[in-house]
């Protein structure tokens, strides 16, 4: 009784150990997955290792604004990064901002994963009606920009962590469903598919134990895009005031609060968390095209 799942199981670390042998043919991807796991360790870490704790009003002094980096506070460490306007040690609100994009970009992707690949398969498995009525509002939605439309409903929704996952995951949500819809759609005209719908099996059987693992490959690439995505629209609504509060250290907030003095020579305010956004967004968009290629039935092993 224990053969099955121990040969399934081998047969899964085969399949990831073979995917880890064409993955690291690829030194730059590599690197990237390096870096991305580096960053979530420091961002996911901040309380143990950071030496402010940038929330905490009343560490706060701003006697120690906006000074150059390596300067001695009045904490009595120096700020490596310096500080920003409201005296925040600047490697701290980088290292607490990292772990909001994570979370954000992680949360908007999943969410948006399960409910726009939950659209897909439906509509690949009616057909119909039912396909061109969710594939049109899908279409409508994809006509849009992005950031408009995440701009219009954090507008209408307001400030907050919450308030962003939904307008990000309502952006988004569609990328997910066309390609789980085309994805499953070659499948759907199958005769292994159209022999389980023949018998007794209940629907949702069918879409998740049959359809959407054929759809996995796809959706993966699509979900390590649009998490660097999310964390890059984030890091834009805040900087423009709509995202999370002035007081939350998002990438976002952070560059924001150091835009006006970006001319006056105090520039580490703003550069040193564009230079943490931009290595983070770069390497995850890296890993989605290294395991895109991976993916891609095209191509010549």
């Amino acid at each position: 009784m224990s053969a099955a799942p121990m040969l399934e199981g081998e047969g899964w670390r085969q399949r990831l150990g073979v995917f880890w042998e064409d993955y690291r043919q690829n030194w730059v991807a590599v690197l990237a997955l390096i870096v991305i796991v580096l960053a979530l360790g420091l961002a996911f870490s901040a309380p143990l290792i950071a030496p402010q704790d940038p929330y905490d009003q009343a560490a706060l002094d701003l006697f120690d604004a906006r000074l150059p980096p390596g300067e001695v506070g009045s904490g009595g460490y120096a700020h490596i990064l310096g500080t920003d306007s409201a005296g925040r040690d600047l490697f701290s609100a980088i290292l607490y901002g990292l772990r909001v994009s994570f979370l954000i970009g992680l949360m908007a992707g999943a969410v948006a994963f399960c409910f726009g690949g939950t659209i897909g398969l439906i509509a690949a498995y009616y057909g119909g009606r039912v396909e061109a009525i969710l594939m049109r509002i899908v279409d409508l939605q994809l006509s849009l920009p992005a950031i408009l439309l995440a701009l219009v409903l954090v507008a209408m929704l307001g400030q907050g962590l919450m308030q962003l996952v939904a307008a990000l995951v309502t952006a988004q949500y569609a990328y997910f469903a066309r390609t789980t819809h085309g994805a499953a759609s070659a499948e759907r005209r199958k005769d292994y598919i159209e022999a389980a719908m023949s018998t007794p099996l209940p629907a949702r059987r069918v879409l998740f134990k049959h359809l959407l693992p054929n759809a996995l490959p796809p959706l993966i690439v699509v979900a390590t895009v649009q998490v660097a995505n999310a964390i890059a629209l984030e890091a834009t609504l805040s900087f423009l005031g709509l995202g999370l509060p002035i007081t939350t250290p998002s990438l976002g907030s952070l560059i924001s609060n150091g835009f006006q003095y970006l001319l006056s020579g105090r520039y580490w305010i703003s550069i040193y968390p564009g230079i943490a956004l931009m290595i983070v967004v770069v390497a995850i968009n890296l890993v989605g095209d290294q395991v895109r290629a991976i993916l891609n039935p095209r191509r010549s092993r």
